[in-house]
């Protein structure tokens, strides 16, 4: 074993965490506003969301496709393209300091080095001309000054760790030589290989089959034990966020409707989006029921409004089965509705049935 391999498996070792740090917030995000400016209109993707992170914690986002959910990661890494996005208020803070205003420099130094993400097609963030080793190799080389032949050692045993067989020849091969599970470890592999605080999961099980998408996030979950890593797990997908996060952040239109713990936000969703979203999951005891024919899936009637021409009110009324004329005329805020549940809807009571 090389003396880089060794240092790495100390590294590790080292990271391993005292009850006493796991409330420690690394990830603060607050009233972040990120709008891209077009012709023909301005588009609140990201419009007022707030939330933190905890060292050790998987926090998972959730929603619809154009609720924001990728636009907020891309804010909290500053790689919203200028134009036409732009974020124009709020702030973020890791480690207590203002991410938005760092320099250029300085936000390189952090990439892939303290915040490293995960993307959603690793076909299309994989370079095609490169080895998956060489690929590995250049974020260590940037970020912790090793030398060409130390980095891609570290790399090999970065691709053992993420349980790649005949990691020094897999090291060698070109992206497309991998299947598609093989890829994504190897996105993992690059994101987790200088030790990150925070691992930005965007989708990492889309695409692959059922077996891959829990041996992805099993491997997640593990090299989150063994680094002491804080994970944001993007996703549409209600199972994936009950098997792996502790916390849930529920988005809609560009906003946040409702925040809870993952057992709280199951047991009793205080919001009717997310009361939808839970319905649409399939559920083998009631398929069992149904003398063998397919139980029907329930499901949110309409679309997500356009972010180019927002509805006055709540965003979702147009949606929804609660809606009265004043969640059409103003906006419900976000208010604690239960013990560390947080939710924004005018009629939590009558969801909840606790009204006549």
């Amino acid at each position: 074993m090389s003396i880089e391999v060794k240092e790495l498996k100390a590294a590790i070792d080292d990271t391993s965490l005292p009850v006493s740090g796991q409330a420690e917030t690394v990830l603060e995000i607050d009233d972040l506003r990120t709008y891209f400016f077009t012709r023909d209109g301005v588009v609140r993707a990201v419009d007022g969301v707030s939330y933190s992170v905890r060292r050790s914690e998987t926090v998972g986002v959730v929603g619809e496709s154009g609720c924001g959910k990728s636009v907020t990661a891309l804010s909290i890494l500053r790689l919203v393209a200028d134009p036409p996005g732009r974020i124009v208020g709020g702030a973020i803070r890791f480690e207590g300091a203002n991410l938005l205003e760092l320099t250029e420099h300085e936000m390189q130094s952090i990439r892939g080095n303290d915040i490293s993400m995960i993307f959603q097609e690793p076909m299309t963030s994989l370079n095609p001309v490169l080895t998956v080793g060489h690929q590995i190799s250049e974020s260590i080389i940037l970020h912790q000054g090793l030398s060409k032949r130390d980095a891609m050692d570290k790399a090999v045993e970065m691709l053992r760790l993420v349980h790649i067989p005949e990691a020094p020849s897999r090291a060698h091969e070109y992206p497309h030589q991998l299947s598609g599970g093989m890829r994504q470890r190897v996105m993992i592999a690059m994101a987790l290989c200088c030790n990150p605080k925070i691992l930005i999961a965007d989708e990492p099980s889309t695409a692959l089959d059922v077996t891959i998408q829990a041996q992805i996030l099993d491997l997640m979950r593990e090299l989150q034990d063994k680094l002491g890593t804080a994970i944001v797990l993007i996703t549409h997908d209600m199972g994936v966020i009950a098997e792996t996060a502790s916390r849930v952040v529920v988005m809609y239109a560009g906003r946040k409707v409702e925040e809870a713990s993952v057992d709280d936000l199951f047991a009793q969703p205080c919001h009717p989006y997310t009361k939808g979203l839970l319905g649409s999951i399939p559920r083998l005891g009631l398929a069992a029921k149904a003398d063998g024919k397919r139980a029907p899936l329930s499901e949110i009637a309409g679309m997500v409004p356009s972010l180019f021409n927002l509805p006055m009110g709540c965003t979702f009324a147009p949606r929804c089965a609660y809606a009265t004329d004043h969640c059409h005329e103003e906006s419900p805020p976000l208010e604690e509705k239960r013990p560390r549940h947080w939710a924004a809807c005018w009629h939590t009571d009558r969801l909840l049935g606790n009204t006549e």
